[in-house]
C-alpha cells in the first residue's frame, strides 16, 4: 500500500542488508538500500539473496525496502538494469528510486517509482511533471526553504504524490545531479555512483587581480545536515517521508540516527493526535509496531561535520565546514600539560569517564584538526587540588603532534564507551497484539488480534481437568500465555475467559501459542500489500521546457525519447558523452563563497561607504595544478563552478571506446 497522507515514514539508508534490519528494529518505516549494480553509491552493492531477506523482515512491521537505480545509464545498461528491476522486484521490494528517464521508456515490473533527489527537483513545474508522468513520491532538492517546500506540495495531488525530504547526514554542496567535476577531473562521474569529492579539497580563493582571499580553505564543504527543529514545519509544508542520508555509514551511524528521528517523529505524532485543527490533521507512523531503545540517541556521537539546517529557514551565514571535512567531535577539556610519550586532560564535566581506544581532536595554529587516537587512558598519577585529570598515552609519538600544549581545547570524537553500547543488543521492535483464551467444547482456543486487525485462532483438543489451585493456575496460565519474547509480538492486553480453573500443561499452553503465533505471521505476510506503480497521465504531459542542455543528464536514447514524447525539442547529451569540450559550469549550488565571506553586493546594500563597490566579480580556486572559475548569478541567487574537461579524461575515454565499443545518447541537435 502506497504511503497515506497522514502517515509520516522514516527512510533509513543501508549499506547492506544487516545494516538494514538493525534499522527497521530502530524504527525506519521504510530502508533504501542498493542493488547488485547502477546505484549512486558505486561500492555499497548488495546480492539480491540479501535483499529478498532484507524484504521479509520488513514486510513483517509492514515497512518497505527502496532500491536505488538512481544513475545515468549508457544505451548498452538499459537492458541489464530492466532485468535487474524485475530481479530485484521478484526478490520483494517496494521501491525503485530512479534517475534516468529512459527507464520509464522500458518493460519494466508494477513496482512503484520514486524520483531520486539526482533529478533536481527545485520547482512546482519540475514536481507535477514527475508526479503526471507516474512517479508516486519525489526526493526534493536539499536546498529549498518552507515556502518553496510548500509551494511544491500544493501543486501536486497528496493522494496520487507523495514529498520526500532529506532531514540527515552529508550534504552535497551542488544541487545532486549538477555537478561534474569529478568527472572532468577524474573521469569518475557523479552521476553514474563513482564521486571523487573533490568538494571536501582544500582551495586558495583569489580575486580577479590575483589577490588572496581565503588561504587553503575548504569552501566547497558543508556542515552535515540536521532538521531535528524543524520536523513540525516540515510536516506543515508538505513533506510525509523523512530521509536520513547514509549508504556508505556504519552500523552504529545507522541505529543511532534512525533511533534519534524515531523519537523525534513518535514525539511529533503523540502531540498531534487529538488535534482538531483541520490544517494540523492527527498523524501516524507508516509502518506497524512500537521501538524500544536502550540507548538515549545522540547525533553527536557520531561522525559529523558539526550541523547545519541549510537552507530550510533561509540563506544563513554558517552552513560551511570550511577549516576541516573532518569530524571535529564534541568539547571534551582542556590539555593540562604534555609529557613524553602522555598528555594529561581535564574534562569540563567533573563525571566524564576516558576510555582506552577513545579518539581525540584539536586545532592547531593552522587551524586544521589534529587527530589523538589513545591507546591508554588512566587516572593522572599527579596528587594535588585539581581532580578528574587523565593521563593518556597516544598510539602515536607526543613529538609529531602539533602544537599541542598546555591551555589547548581539546575534543572527543570517539567514545569507545558509546561505540560498545552499540555493538549489543540497542533495540526492540513488537507489533502489539490482543490475546483472548476461551475454552470450547473440544479443550481451548487461543485468539491473537493485531494492531492491524489481523486475527487467527487455534484450537487445543483435550479432556479437561480442574486446577488444585485456582490462584497458582491463573498466574501460570497468564504466564505461558504471554510468552511473546522470542517473537514480533508484545502482549497489549490478555484476557482469560473459563467458567472454571482449568489446568492446563504448561508444554500445551507454549504450542498453543508458537501455533498461534505463526499463524499469525502467515496471515501478516499473506496481508502484505505492495505498493504500486502509478499510471502516467494520458495523453502524455509535456515537460515544463522546450530545450534540455548537458545539465538534464540525458545519457541514452531512450531518455531522449522520453523527452521528445513530452514535447522537449532540443535535448543535448549528457555532460558524460564528452561534447561541452569547452568550459563549462561544472558545478551549479545554492551556497555562494562571496556571502559566506562578506562579500556579497547584498549585503553590502545599506552599508556606508560600502554599498556599489561590492561586485558579484568572479573568483578562481586553485588546488596545486587545479584551477576553477566562480561566477555568481545573483538573480536567483546561485553559484556556477566553471572548468574544462581534462586532457587526460578525454584520451582515457577515447582508449575505453577503442577496447570496448559502446553506444550511447550522443547527437548534438
Amino acid at each position: 500500500m502506497s504511503l497515506l497522507n497522514h502517515q509520516l515514514e522514516l527512510l533509513a539508508p543501508a549499506r547492506d542488508a544487516d545494516i538494514g534490519i538493525a534499522a527497521l528494529h530502530h524504527g525506519a518505516d521504510a530502508v533504501y538500500i542498493g542493488a547488485p549494480a547502477f546505484g549512486a553509491r558505486a561500492s555499497a552493492t548488495n546480492t539480491l539473496q540479501d535483499i529478498e531477506r532484507l524484504c521479509q523482515e520488513a514486510h513483517r512491521f509492514n515497512s518497505k525496502i527502496f532500491i536505488t537505480l538512481n544513475t545515468i545509464l549508457r544505451d548498452d545498461e538499459l537492458e541489464a538494469a530492466r532485468q535487474m528491476a524485475w530481479d530485484v522486484y521478484n526478490a520483494g521490494a517496494d521501491v525503485l528510486i530512479v534517475q534516468d528517464m529512459g527507464l520509464l521508456q522500458m518493460d519494466l515490473p508494477p513496482i512503484q517509482l520514486h524520483a531520486s533527489t539526482q533529478t533536481d527537483i527545485r520547482t512546482p513545474e519540475k514536481a507535477r511533471f514527475m508526479q503526471d508522468v507516474g512517479f508516486s513520491q519525489i526526493v526534493l532538492a536539499r536546498e529549498l526553504t518552507l515556502p518553496q517546500i510548500k509551494a511544491i506540495h500544493d501543486v501536486l495531488d497528496a493522494e496520487r504524490c507523495k514529498l520526500e525530504f532529506f532531514v540527515h547526514g552529508a550534504l552535497c554542496v551542488a544541487y545532486s545531479g549538477q555537478c561534474f567535476i569529478s568527472h572532468a577531473h577524474t573521469g569518475r562521474s557523479a552521476n553514474r555512483g563513482d564521486c571523487s569529492q573533490a568538494c571536501r579539497l582544500p582551495y586558495h580563493v583569489t580575486d580577479a587581480q590575483g589577490r588572496f582571499i581565503a588561504h587553503d580553505k575548504h569552501v566547497l564543504s558543508m556542515k552535515d545536515n540536521n532538521q531535528s527543529e524543524n520536523l513540525a514545519a516540515l510536516v506543515d509544508a508538505g513533506v510525509r517521508s523523512f530521509k536520513i542520508e547514509g549508504r556508505y555509514k556504519d552500523m552504529a551511524y545507522v541505529k543511532n540516527i534512525t533511533g534519534h528521528y524515531r523519537v523525534l517523529i513518535d514525539e511529533l505524532i503523540e502531540a498531534r493526535q487529538y488535534s482538531a485543527d483541520p490544517e494540523r490533521p492527527p498523524l501516524s507512523r507508516a509502518s506497524s509496531g512500537n521501538t524500544t531503545l536502550y540507548f538515549t540517541p545522540n547525533p553527536e556521537q557520531n561522525f559529523n561535520r558539526e550541523f547545519t539546517d541549510y537552507f530550510v529557514q533561509g540563506r544563513k551565514e554558517d552552513i560551511g565546514a570550511f577549516d576541516s571535512p573532518k569530524n571535529p567531535g564534541i568539547v571534551l577539556g582542556e590539555v593540562m600539560a604534555t609529557g613524553p610519550n602522555w598528555l594529561e586532560v581535564q574534562p569540563y564535566d567533573k563525571d566524564a569517564v576516558l576510555h582506552n581506544g577513545d579518539g581525540l581532536c584539536y586545532y592547531d595554529l593552522q587551524k586544521e584538526l589534529v587527530g589523538v587516537a589513545i591507546n591508554r587512558a588512566e587516572p593522572s598519577p599527579k596528587k594535588g587540588p585539581q581532580k578528574n585529570i587523565w593521563r593518556l598515552f597516544p598510539k602515536d609519538p607526543i613529538e609529531g603532534f602539533r602544537d599541542l600544549r598546555a591551555g589547548m581545547v581539546i575534543n572527543r570524537n570517539r567514545d569507545m564507551d558509546w561505540v560498545r553500547g552499540l555493538e549489543k543488543n540497542s533495540s526492540e521492535r513488537r507489533i502489539g497484539a490482543w490475546v483472548e483464551f476461551s475454552e470450547t467444547p473440544q479443550g481451548f482456543e487461543l485468539k491473537l488480534t493485531d494492531e492491524d486487525g489481523h486475527t487467527t485462532t487455534s484450537a487445543l483438543a483435550c479432556t479437561k481437568e480442574l486446577a488444585k489451585d485456582a490462584v497458582r493456575n491463573d498466574t501460570n496460565l497468564r504466564e505461558h500465555l504471554s510468552k511473546f519474547g522470542a517473537t514480533a509480538f508484545e502482549v497489549l492486553n490478555l484476557q482469560i475467559n473459563l467458567s472454571q480453573p482449568w489446568f492446563v500443561p504448561a508444554s500445551s499452553l507454549n504450542a498453543l501459542r508458537r501455533e498461534a503465533v505463526a499463524a499469525l505471521e502467515l496471515a501478516r505476510s499473506e496481508a502484505y500489500d505492495r505498493p504500486q506503480r502509478a499510471a502516467a497521465v494520458e495523453p502524455p504531459v509535456s515537460y515544463p521546457e522546450d530545450a534540455l542542455t548537458y545539465l538534464a543528464n540525458v545519457y541514452n536514447q531512450k531518455a531522449h525519447d522520453f523527452y521528445a514524447k513530452h514535447g522537449v525539442k532540443v535535448i543535448e547529451a549528457a555532460y558524460e558523452s564528452h561534447e561541452e569540450l569547452g568550459e563549462a559550469s561544472l558545478m551549479i549550488t545554492k551556497h555562494c563563497v562571496r556571502f559566506s565571506m562578506s562579500l556579497c553586493p547584498k549585503q553590502a546594500k545599506g552599508v556606508t561607504g560600502v554599498q556599489g563597490t561590492v561586485k558579484a566579480e568572479p573568483l578562481m580556486l586553485i588546488n596545486g595544478s587545479e584551477k576553477l572559475t566562480l561566477r555568481f548569478d545573483c538573480k536567483p541567487c546561485e553559484m556556477h563552478v566553471v572548468g574544462k574537461m581534462k586532457k587526460a579524461v578525454l584520451n582515457q575515454r577515447v582508449k575505453e571506446m577503442t577496447e570496448t565499443p559502446m553506444t550511447f545518447y550522443k547527437t548534438r541537435p
